[in-house]
C-alpha cells in the first residue's frame, strides 16, 4: 500500500515540477508535456540503470503515466491568476516530490536485497534525478548541486530504510513527512552544507 501511495504522491509532485518549469521557461504544449514527464519518470529510469533493471519496467507503469498526464494537463489548464502564485508553492511540489520518491527507491532497492550503499544511492536517484534531467532541458544548475540541502535528505531517507532498524506503513508515512519538512526549512532558512571555493591567480 506504502508503495503505491509514494508513487502516486512523488509522480503529481514531479509532474506539476516539471510542468512548472517549462511554463516559467515558456515552452510551448509539447514541451510542458515532455518536460512533465521527464521530471516525474527520469529519477526511476536512472535507479534502473545503475541498480540493473531495465528501463523498459517504466512502461509497465501505465497508469502512473496517465496519472502524469492527467496533473500536466490540470495544471496547464488552470486560471493564470492561479498559476501566477504557484511559483510560491514550486518547492513545495519539488520537496513532496524528493521525498515520496526518495523513501520508494530506498523501497525498491531493500524489495531487491540490494546492500545499504545501494539502497542509499537508489534513494537520491529516484528522489533527485527526474530534478536533475528537468533542471538540465530548461538549461538550469541542478537543485542537487547547489549549496542548499536537497539530496543529502534523499539520503538519509535512503540510510534510514536500509538499515531497516523501522518497519511498517506508519514509519514510512512519518519519514514522508519529516523529509518533506527538512527539505522546505533548508530552502526557506537557507541551510547549506560547507563549500569550498577555489580562486586561482592570474
Amino acid at each position: 500500500m506504502a508503495w503505491d501511495v509514494f508513487s502516486v504522491i512523488g509522480t503529481i509532485a514531479f509532474a506539476i515540477s516539471g510542468a512548472l518549469v517549462a511554463m516559467e521557461e515558456e515552452y510551448d504544449l509539447f514541451g510542458v508535456y515532455i518536460l512533465g514527464i521527464v521530471t516525474a519518470f527520469g529519477g526511476g529510469a536512472i535507479r534502473n540503470l545503475l541498480i540493473g533493471l531495465p528501463v523498459s519496467t517504466l512502461w509497465s507503469q501505465e497508469m502512473m503515466f496517465q496519472i502524469a498526464l492527467a496533473a500536466i494537463t490540470i495544471f496547464f489548464l488552470m486560471p493564470h491568476h492561479l498559476i501566477k502564485h504557484w511559483n510560491r508553492w514550486g518547492n513545495l511540489t519539488d520537496a513532496i516530490g524528493l521525498s515520496a520518491f526518495a523513501i520508494q527507491g530506498a523501497m525498491h532497492a531493500v524489495h531487491l536485497e540490494l546492500p545499504l550503499a545501494a539502497t542509499i544511492v537508489a534513494a537520491v536517484l529516484t528522489g533527485a534525478g527526474g530534478g536533475i534531467v528537468r533542471d538540465l532541458l530548461a538549461g538550469r544548475r541542478p537543485i542537487v548541486l547547489r549549496h542548499e540541502i536537497y539530496g543529502v535528505w534523499a539520503a538519509c531517507a535512503g540510510l534510514l530504510i536500509g538499515l531497516e532498524i523501522f518497519r511498517g506503513d506508519f514509519f514510512l508515512y512519518s519519514l514522508f513527512i519529516v523529509i518533506t519538512v527538512l527539505r522546505i526549512f533548508s530552502y526557506t532558512r537557507s541551510w547549506s552544507l560547507p563549500i569550498r571555493k577555489l580562486q586561482y591567480s592570474k
